[in-house]
């Protein structure tokens, strides 16, 4: 990797790239170097030929790769992994891969320019809440430590970019980043063990403390100096992660507990290092200043009498401060603050309480100090972090509520068969007993395992509220939630631990969230609330609250009905809910479960927020972040602070900009989605769940043998399994490794197939035209549509077609695969003007057409190794190699889980 493709123009990823082929060859050998080299030269050589309409031919990489030995090729594909992950880094870096154009001072004179003034951008900011939440669905391929390793280079090249030549320590810059890609190359990549919840909880919180924490103050900063006053603490971390127990038989009240602790230990030792650094800082004299009367009586109240702070009211306050957050950490976690201190102080009730001393402190000072600086950050730190750092969210299917109910009725003699009932009995019944305050369960009565794990659970979300206050769990989202008792249910179990309170004014300290997930979920959500909120309990809570959230799930609903069609019905049950939340008197808060990959909702979440239907946003938006994703947008403070303000700045525009469409577009636009739409499902439908030759396990069993589905089970990349059940029906395979396992071989199915057929069949090419132009919705798909076809190789594909052994169902199949891409990409073209994808997106095409040769040999070999595998051989090496061009793949192709 001496040199690189004229295509890369970079020079951090020619200048990483060299570095990289130093290590190779000074590590691995000249051997190795070479025939790294000349992999890399054919495979460029190849793509190069495409570019320039020459024939598809792999036989020059296949000649090279069949010349190395299991352990160069265990070699080479770590040094193509380790090029792609470099790669990545500089592209982050450049906002090739990153949001970009979307700061909110930008989006602030863009709504002014639209005759928005900021009167009107502060009354949405007072009543918003933005919410990235952290979710452990195992996308992200690579140990903790390589990211580590590549956080370190980033920081490395930032002082590179400020002109400086050698680090804090001494150490050239350049001879630094040398030395992590020389500890990246002889880092182990591959988990030998699967993760636990608590390795998840762990990584999820390096991200919270070393990120979110410093990242969030300075950001609320700029923000500030761009609307010309305070804003409102509108922005906040959530997570799923020892909450989500969907499926996770793992996630415990236990596990809950640890996520917990953890985060509040972590949050309170940030503000006791914090507390103590203002100490030095703030060491302002009754000599020189006069002193605030309720600073003086902070100080009076701190008990430090020490004689050389006797003039200094500020550092005794703070001493005082102290002493109550060593005192507070020590309560909640059990742990000692990180310097004990001589004082002792009660601990703080509340976040506000110590807020309220800060801002004291605050007010006190002069004009030159009272605002930013740390203090102010410490202060939007406690308003935006709590002592619970990150709001955590439960999530469990509905059936399990379903049985737990049941048997808590059955046990308390209240109905003996809860699920014989019909949806109206049961809501009846589930009603009478949320209006009774008396409890169902009781000590003496043995549950099953199951409803005793669920009541734990429950019981240690009460636990945290009376420890750590209420915002440290505040939605329940319920998945496959079909009906108003889905969501009744768990308000009974709520119940029996406190958060729920019947009376005439009932109260809810969590909400009941639905979570609406395949086709036919989203088209009954709005009727489903209707009739929540027809319920006047229910009606009095959410006004209460004053917003109901629901969560809409992109990763189910393409795996049911394909990707155009999960697009747009996404987008109408969005606003078919609207005028349902508007009548009730409540506002609409919308979940959006978003993956990595195009097929789970991926993509620009800038202009995903931006494409949302008029009047869904309202201000208040969360958003799931995953897997891959979680390190490549906030991996460093930079990358964190460039993402967090573009979902800012995208969630401000779609809340108050003007309408584009006129309602003559709108009107026919929507006619056009809607069969667009219905004829892309009933393709993908055909394809995936029809039958093949009169056999309804043909596709599966294609999928099965085509795609790495049962090697990537081998990657021990989360503690949840891949399946719902021990079937192996498409529609028990969780959303992750379906499109995980379609980006390994190249197809990426689930991110357009179906697509082509509707463009194909809709006559009318003028108005596709017109929608792609001035449809913000359209022109988003059509965008992450384009950039799939882009990752996608159907001549690599072809090759992994050949793993299937019948020859007839495989080209029965692969041919309507092959077919389908063609139309898909044909159609593209033509509703957006361009003879070649990505022929407007410039930087997009250069990112992609870099990784491509980079690519081709690692799916060439992982094919190769498979092959040998599924024949009987027995050779770890081969097992191992499969696993690592896995990693390698999904590395390059970045969002591909």
């Amino acid at each position: 990797m001496a040199s690189l493709p004229a295509i890369a123009n970079n020079s951090d990823i020619r200048f990483l790239g060299t570095l990289l082929g130093d290590v190779i060859r000074s590590y691995g050998g000249p051997r190795l170097f070479e025939a790294t080299e000349t992999i890399r030269k054919a495979s460029v050589e190849r793509h190069r030929g495409l570019a320039e309409g020459r024939t598809d031919d792999h036989a020059a990489v296949d000649l090279s790769l069949e010349k190395l030995s299991l352990d160069e090729t265990l070699d080479f594909v770590r040094g193509f992994m380790l090029f792609s992950m470099l790669a990545n880094l500089a592209e982050d870096r450049q906002g090739i891969a990153a949001e970009h154009g979307a700061d909110l001072a930008s989006a602030i004179a863009q709504l002014e320019a639209e005759g928005i003034d900021r009167t009107q951008v502060r009354a949405l900011l007072d009543h918003a809440l933005i919410v990235p939440v952290l979710t452990a669905h195992p996308t992200e391929v690579r140990r903790k430590s390589m990211i580590d390793h590549r956080n370190r280079i980033a920081e490395l090249l930032a002082l590179r970019d400020a002109g400086r030549d050698t680090t804090p320590d001494g150490d050239r810059v350049d001879d630094a980043i040398l030395r992590q890609i020389a500890l990246l190359w002889q880092t182990r990549v591959l988990r030998r063990d699967r993760l636990y919840v608590t390795d998840e909880v762990d990584t999820a919180l390096s991200y919270l403390r070393d990120v979110f924490l410093p990242a969030l103050p300075a950001l609320y900063q700029r923000w500030d100096r761009a609307l010309g006053e305070r804003t409102p603490s509108f922005l906040k971390p959530g997570s799923w992660i020892g909450g989500d127990r969907d499926g996770n038989p793992y996630v415990t009240a236990d596990s809950l507990k640890t996520a917990l602790a953890r985060a509040s230990e972590a949050v309170l030792g940030y503000y006791c290092q914090a507390v103590h650094a203002l100490g030095a800082e703030l060491s302002i004299s009754t000599e020189h200043a006069v002193a605030d009367p309720a600073v003086e009586a902070l100080a009076a109240a701190s008990g430090d009498d020490a004689t050389s702070r006797a003039d200094e009211p500020y550092r005794r306050a703070l001493s005082g401060i102290y002493a109550r957050l060593a005192a507070t950490q020590q309560k909640l976690t059990g742990k000692a603050a990180p310097r004990p201190g001589r004082l002792t102080g009660a601990p703080y009730a509340s976040p506000a309480d110590l807020r309220a001393d800060l801002v004291t402190l605050a007010h006190g000072l002069g004009t030159a100090l009272k605002t930013g600086g740390a203090l102010g950050r410490l202060i939007r730190a406690v308003e935006t972090f709590g002592f619970h750092l990150a709001t955590l969210d439960l999530r469990q299917n509905s059936a399990v509520h379903e049985r737990v109910v049941a048997e808590l009725l059955k046990v308390s003699g209240v109905e003996p068969d809860y699920l014989a009932l019909d949806e109206d009995a049961r809501v009846a019944l589930l009603r009478r007993e949320l209006a009774n305050a008396r409890p169902l369960t009781t000590r003496f009565a043995a549950y099953s395992d199951e409803t005793a794990g669920e009541l734990a659970i429950l019981q240690a979300a009460a636990d945290a509220h009376a420890a750590y206050g209420p915002a440290c769990i505040t939605n329940y989202i319920v998945s496959m939630a079909q009906s108003v008792s889905d969501l009744l249910e768990v308000n009974l179990l709520l119940k029996e631990v406190g958060l729920y309170r019947p009376g005439d004014t009932p109260s809810a300290a969590i909400m009941a969230v639905p979570l609406f997930e395949t086709i036919g979920d989203l088209e009954a959500a709005p009727a489903v609330m209707t009739a929540w909120f027809a319920l006047p309990e229910i009606a009095t809570i959410a006004k209460a609250r004053g917003h109901q959230e629901v969560m809409i799930g992109y990763s189910d609903s393409n795996k049911d009905g394909g990707y155009l069609t999960s697009t747009w019905q996404l987008s109408k049950a969005s606003t078919a809910l609207r005028p349902v939340f508007e009548q009730a008197g409540v506002g609409m808060q919308l979940f959006h479960g978003r993956g990595g990959a195009v097929g789970r909702g991926g993509g620009s979440a800038f202009a995903a927020i931006r494409a949302q239907p008029g009047g869904t946003v309202q201000g208040r938006i969360r958003i799931t972040e995953q897997g891959e994703v979680i390190a490549a947008k906030y991996g460093t403070r930079d990358a964190a602070m460039t993402n967090l303000e573009a979902i800012a700045s995208a969630t401000l525009l779609a809340s108050l900009e003007p309408e584009r469409l006129s309602n003559a577009d709108t009107t026919r636009f929507c006619a056009a989605m809607d069969w667009l739409g219905d004829t892309a499902f009933h393709s993908y439908r055909d394809l995936v769940y029809g039958t093949v030759g009169g056999d309804e396990r043909g596709f599966r069993t294609f999928f099965r043998q085509m795609t790495p589905i049962a090697e990537i089970a081998g990657l021990k990349i989360g503690s949840r399994p891949a399946s719902r059940t021990k079937s192996d029906r498409i529609e028990d395979l969780r959303a992750i490794p379906w499109v995980f396992s379609w980006a390994q071989a190249r197809v990426m199915l689930p991110g357009w197939y179906g697509v082509g057929q509707a463009l194909a069949g809709f006559e009318d090419k003028a108005l596709l035209r017109d929608m792609a132009q001035g449809w913000p919705l359209f022109a988003s798909a059509l965008a992450n549509l384009e950039m799939v076809l882009a990752k996608s190789d159907m001549a690599i594909a072809a090759r992994y077609a050949g793993l299937v052994e019948d020859p007839a169902l495989r080209d029965t199949v692969f041919g309507r695969i092959r077919d389908g891409w063609q139309q898909t990409h044909d159609g593209l073209l033509d509703a957006t003007g361009q003879s070649r994808l990505l022929e407007k997106h410039p930087a997009l095409e250069a990112s992609i057409r870099l990784r491509l040769p980079y690519i081709e040999p690692l799916n060439l070999l992982q094919i190769e190794l498979i092959k040998r595998r599924r024949a009987g051989e027995e050779d770890a090496r081969i097992g191992e190699g499969i696993l690592l061009s896995i990693n390698a793949i999904a590395t390059g192709l970045r969002n591909s889980g």
